[in-house]
């Protein structure tokens, strides 16, 4: 598969998306994390092909090849993901989405009942604003996001400074990154294949700049705009016990709120499930 395309949106935006797995299988959109991109994806590319389904993976604004949209919220992308879907001829698709990708799967499942037949969460990120749902997570991430989102020019400082370290030192950057996950996923996170897929993602993150990846945290980091009770379409959710990036905490919430959550934690694992589990998270959308 190629590295993507762009689609022109109806009102003139471009936004970047590359397509995995079976042309003419069924449809699932996938939703990068956290800082990431379009090519994260790729962890899923032959589950994907396996499984029959055709996997859409989209640069959210700012992100990639996608334009960045100023003050736009988690429930504009519903309508973004949806007239992709209506530029490709899918009517009724699956949604998955990783870590900071989760709330924007959940948006789809409560924006868009209708079309959103099943939606996945791969270590999703919960609402910050649940009392001690932060407990277990490293300190750096509770802290930044938390203010980050009162405080847009942090969110816009720490993201610059990542740029500057991917584009000049991504090595050492990446490095850094992968001390600061739990030891089950720096082991996972040094495996050649991972770790050379993990700099490219990292790399076309920021294609743009960081402008895209702040406001991303900015609005993960405050409230989303809709009730978890509100997701009409079934949710499941996979979440890693010895997670510190996303602690168990927000995924029990999650599991507990949503009101058709098929729910699986996995002891002694943590934030990068999609590598290891995207198997069974594709079989368990598409069955």
């Amino acid at each position: 598969m190629s590295d993507g395309d762009v689609v022109r949106l109806p009102d003139g935006r471009r936004l970047g998306y590359a397509e995995f797995g079976v042309p003419d299988g069924q449809a699932c959109f996938y939703f990068h994390g956290h800082p990431g991109s379009r090519l994260e994806a790729r962890f899923a590319e032959s589950a994907a092909a396996a499984a029959g389904v055709r996997l859409i993976a989209l640069d959210r604004p700012g992100y990639g090849r996608s334009d960045f949209v100023a003050g736009r919220t988690i429930l504009d992308w519903p309508d973004d993901v949806a007239r992709v879907a209506d530029l490709l001829g899918v009517d009724r698709f699956l949604v998955v989405g990783g870590s900071g990708g989760g709330p924007y799967t959940l948006a789809c499942a409560c924006k868009l009942p209708d079309r959103v037949v099943r939606a996945g969460v791969i270590s999703g990120v919960g609402p910050y604003d649940v009392k001690g749902i932060t407990k277990g997570m490293r300190w750096q991430n509770r802290v930044g996001f938390r203010w980050g989102a009162r405080w847009p020019a942090l969110a816009r400082m720490a993201m610059r400074s990542m740029e500057r370290g991917i584009r000049e030192r991504p090595d050492r950057t990446l490095d850094a990154l992968v001390r600061a996950m739990s030891p089950v996923d720096a082991a996972i996170a040094q495996r050649p294949r991972v770790k050379s897929l993990l700099g490219d993602i990292m790399a076309e993150a920021f294609r743009q700049g960081s402008a895209g990846a702040a406001w991303d945290a900015v609005l993960l980091g405050r409230p989303w705009g809709f009730s978890l009770r509100e997701i009409r379409p079934t949710v499941y959710l996979w979440q890693g016990e010895a997670d510190v990036l996303v602690p168990p905490g927000m995924g029990r919430y999650q599991a507990e709120q949503i009101p058709d959550c098929r729910a699986r934690f996995f002891p002694g694992e943590g934030h990068l499930l999609v590598i290891d589990h995207i198997d069974e998270v594709i079989d368990a959308l598409r069955s």
